[in-house]
């Protein structure tokens, strides 16, 4: 059971340390921590793509925001459902307690999560 975390700024100009010290807060070792500087259009990331090779069921997966996750509605709802569905692993989103996936796999739990999963996706391609 080993904690990941993923980081993304739109372009590398954006500086990702904001990002960098809530997750070394959280406690991710630095050799876990995937950055990526491009775009959340797409999913097609190098970082994110060696990091979803790299994670086993009960791992948990760390982000910042839901937008450093993505930028599109109906490709983050298709990630969160990879991630936790199919290979198991917990998401936190840092920034938004209610999309903590470590405890909430009853019925209401997930409901809410999804709800909310819903709204932020669609303020992030906004």
């Amino acid at each position: 059971m080993a904690v990941y975390a993923y980081i993304r700024v739109s372009n590398k100009d954006q500086n990702e340390e904001r990002q960098l010290i809530a997750v070394r807060a959280f406690g991710v070792n630095e050799e876990n921590i995937f950055i990526d500087k491009q775009s959340g259009k797409d999913f097609d990331r190098p970082a994110y793509k060696r990091l979803l090779k790299k994670l086993k069921p009960n791992d948990t997966l760390i982000i910042k925001s839901i937008v450093q996750l993505g930028r599109n509605y109906a490709e983050i709802l298709e990630q969160w459902h990879v991630l936790t569905k199919e290979k198991g692993v917990s998401i936190v989103v840092l920034d938004l307690p209610l999309l903590d996936t470590r405890n909430k796999k009853d019925f209401l739990g997930t409901l809410i999560t999804g709800l909310t999963l819903q709204i932020m996706s669609t303020f992030a391609q906004i």
